[in-house]
């Protein structure tokens, strides 16, 4: 099923902050738990993670309220980030398909800039995030079935 979420940055604080929102909010973190940039699995062409970042929150999802997910990671400089206040929301669409994936990808980056084109990523989703015209950031990540 389609949904929407709130993707936040954070400059190496992403457990601090999310244990924080879940001591608020209540409930457990979704998709089993924190997921570390130690976990990624090798990739071709890919420099090893440095080991001062393997044990950095690669995800985490916790339901807020009215079942909104609230999504986090940190996004270390040594991987090309630079996390500011601004830059550190994105909008996640997840659509149903692909194809809505393209068309709404194709629809809102147009006039604006792609900052990762739509591939399909070892997490098994179809991702890719864009910059709007209006300097909104947005997120698509489709696990169509």
């Amino acid at each position: 099923m389609a949904r929407t979420s709130t993707y936040l940055n954070f400059p190496r604080s992403t457990e601090e902050a999310f244990n924080f929102y879940k001591s608020i909010f209540g409930g457990e973190f979704t998709r089993g738990g924190i997921a570390r940039f130690g976990d990624i699995p090798a990739m071709d062409g890919a420099p090893p993670i440095a080991d001062a970042d393997k044990n950095l929150v690669m995800h985490v999802e916790l339901a807020i309220t009215g079942g909104h997910m609230l999504m986090g990671t940190d996004a270390p400089e040594s991987m090309g980030f630079a996390v500011n206040f601004g830059n550190n929301v994105h909008i996640n669409l997840e659509p149903d398909t692909k194809a809505e994936t393209r068309k709404l990808f194709a629809a809102l980056s147009a006039g604006g800039k792609v900052t990762m084109e739509l591939q399909d990523m070892f997490w098994g989703a179809y991702f890719g995030s864009c910059i709007d015209k209006y300097g909104v950031q947005w997120m698509f990540n489709c696990e169509e079935k």
